[in-house]
């Protein structure tokens, strides 16, 4: 089939991302549909035409389906937030994008669903239910593709599973723990979906897709514990608790793994119906990742953290040492601090917390680390150049921001430093830091430049040094913009588009 353009709905989530790569690699062009439609291209160097629109407003999107052979649809919300209902978002602009793509005389639409929304009772679900039907008045070929609970980085639960086995000393679990859901790897469901948007004999049809394993709140805790190697004890929550516990956290600001309307959707059972096929495999031909392979991947693929997402004022500390008498240059101090990484760190920070954990720098590795009263963070290494090295910290992390290691001459001199941008991840953490994780910050940079020091075979007369600022807006939004375009740079990479 020769190129396509796909207009995509809600391309910036963990899905989404995938399938708009997915349709590039398969020789399509993209015309992305979101609010914030220019910075969520960036990630894709070409083939991507960003429209800033909002499906919930007909206005702002007339005209993104012209010369679109194919919409497809995965604009939707889970949780309410103010004006962004579920009968807003999920069914008015369902019915906005229908509407847009007759305009344009589009020939098909491929609208992704949630598996189960035929028959839940959950909020959600009535609201996707309603979507449907409205795609089901279109004017021209139509396919339903109804996807169960995907998993990859960033995802909205399983993800957040993982960082709460991570960093709890207890972990909550609703009821008994065993409510059946059916995962699939968001890689699968974004081949699935670009070639639901390729297929001509698919109108009409209403398809469930889903990984090939069954699993459970408890049996993925088990899976998590064995592949971080942390063994917190479990807390059944009874259901009427575990509703009362999500309200109260999402009133603060902390995120849990199951929503109002996925706790009902554990609970009424989120998997393929005996007798229905998966079309994963029978339609599609996509072999799903067997879920350990899956879960295996995902400890070490979680989103960038960047410093907009934190709280509070965004910080520059600097720690350094100027070495005199020391035979190395600064290209081979680098290499030295890359190569001796988790022998150079605090002693109080693990950098083999975990089975499959790295304790060397290599750019587009990920490095997890145990810190005091924390638990597992990841950090990823974003640069490795000759003198210097970035890295950015994870999602689970206390802190949104990056760590840069300089090396450089000055004069005689060897300096080594440390840089750290960072702001709190959110408003718990920004009270830890203030209370105890400041001063273990500076305790842990203090060690590793003290340790390069005598990894050099000089001395440094002055010592270890240190400064700290609060960035300034427009310094912030720099810090911000580097950083920004750093990770891009990656994905952009590693996309191999």
């Amino acid at each position: 089939m020769g190129g396509m353009r796909v207009l995509v709905t809600g391309g910036t989530g963990v899905v989404g991302r995938s399938t708009v790569t997915a349709l590039l690699q398969r020789g399509h062009a993209v015309t992305l549909l979101s609010r914030h439609a220019g910075r969520d291209a960036a990630q894709w160097p070409h083939g991507v035409t960003p429209i800033v629109g909002d499906v919930a407003d007909p206005s702002s999107i007339q005209g993104a389906a012209d010369g679109c052979d194919v919409v497809l649809h995965m604009t939707a919300i889970m949780d309410e937030h103010g004006a962004n209902t579920l009968e807003r978002v999920n069914v008015d602009g369902t019915r906005n994008v229908v509407r847009e793509a007759e305009r344009a005389g589009v020939r098909r639409l491929v609208y992704v669903s949630s598996l189960g929304a035929d028959r839940g009772e959950s909020a959600y679900h009535r609201s996707k239910r309603k979507g449907e039907a409205i795609v089901r008045q279109f004017n021209a070929a139509w396919t339903v593709v109804r996807v169960a609970n995907v998993y990859g980085p960033g995802d909205e639960q399983i993800s957040l599973l993982l960082r709460m086995v991570r960093s709890l000393p207890v972990l909550p679990v609703v009821g008994d723990g065993n409510q059946q859901f059916q995962p699939i790897w968001h890689d699968d469901v974004a081949e699935v979906l670009a070639r639901a948007a390729e297929r001509e004999d698919l109108a009409g049809r209403e398809l469930d897709v889903a990984g090939a394993e069954i699993t459970s709140q408890s049996d993925l805790i088990q899976r998590f514990r064995r592949l971080t190697g942390r063994a917190a004890p479990s807390l059944p929550v009874p259901d009427f608790l575990a509703r009362i516990g999500v309200t109260l956290a999402s009133a603060v600001g902390v995120d849990v793994p199951f929503n109002e309307s996925q706790l009902q959707m554990l609970s009424e059972g989120n998997v393929i119906d005996a007798g229905r096929e998966n079309a994963t495999i029978t339609v599609f031909n996509v072999t799903p990742t067997p879920l350990d392979r899956g879960l295996a991947q995902l400890v070490n693929v979680q989103d960038e953290q960047m410093p907009d997402s934190g709280v509070g004022p965004l910080r520059r500390r600097r720690y350094w040492a100027d070495v005199r008498g020391s035979a190395k240059t600064p290209e081979s101090l680098t290499d030295d601090v890359c190569e001796h990484f988790g022998d150079l760190m605090a002693s109080f920070i693990d950098m083999q917390s975990e089975p499959a954990a790295r304790a060397a720098i290599e750019e587009g590795e990920t490095i997890t680390l145990s810190l005091p009263l924390r638990g597992h963070v990841q950090v990823r290494v974003a640069e490795r150049d000759a003198r210097v090295v970035t890295l950015v910290t994870l999602d689970g992390h206390p802190l949104a921001g990056a760590v840069r290691f300089l090396s450089e001459a000055r004069g005689a001199d060897l300096r080594f430093e440390v840089q750290v941008y960072d702001r709190a991840a959110n408003m718990i953490d920004l009270v830890a830091m203030r209370a105890f994780g400041d001063r273990l910050q500076d305790a842990a940079w203090h060690a590793l430049v003290q340790n390069v020091v005598a990894r050099t075979g000089g001395a440094a007369p002055a010592g270890v040094q240190q400064e700290s600022e609060t960035l300034e807006e427009t310094q912030a939004e720099r810090i911000e913009d580097w950083l920004r375009e750093l990770v891009l740079e990656r994905k952009r990479e590693e996309a191999g588009i």
